[in-house]
């Protein structure tokens, strides 16, 4: 068995709790769709990050809503660089599986499908 890392990315259009959480929610459902073995148990931990416009909720609160509460989580904000895509929130969730390398399934939703257009392309 390996820990592989999945990448995903959405965004949301205001800087609002339920805004954040709803996206956060759909964004991680969508992971679990793609990488059809995966189950939360067998998560090893998950970090999101939000652009510097997002500081209402913290993102893990939807996934602990998902019953993810014993998987550890981080949240951290991105570096601002300037001109880059605005209220984006994205997760690397490290995952114990022995799924190949090749056979991830990274998620990119709404406006962040410009962050990984190659990413977006495989799916």
């Amino acid at each position: 068995m390996s820990i592989r890392g999945i990448r995903g990315a959405t965004t949301v259009s205001a800087d609002e709790p339920d805004l954040i959480l709803e996206a956060t929610r759909e964004l991680l459902e969508s992971i679990l769709d793609a990488n059809e073995t995966m189950q939360p148990e067998d998560i090893a931990s998950a970090i999101f990050t939000v652009t510097t416009d997002l500081a209402s909720t913290f993102p893990a609160q939807a996934a602990r809503q998902m019953g993810w509460g014993l998987v550890p989580m981080l949240c951290s904000r991105e570096i601002p660089v300037p001109d880059s895509l605005p209220r984006v929130i994205r997760v690397l969730v490290h995952w114990n599986t022995d799924v190949k390398q090749n056979e991830i399934t990274h998620v990119y939703l709404r406006d962040a499908v410009k962050l990984r257009p190659d990413l977006v392309a495989a799916q």
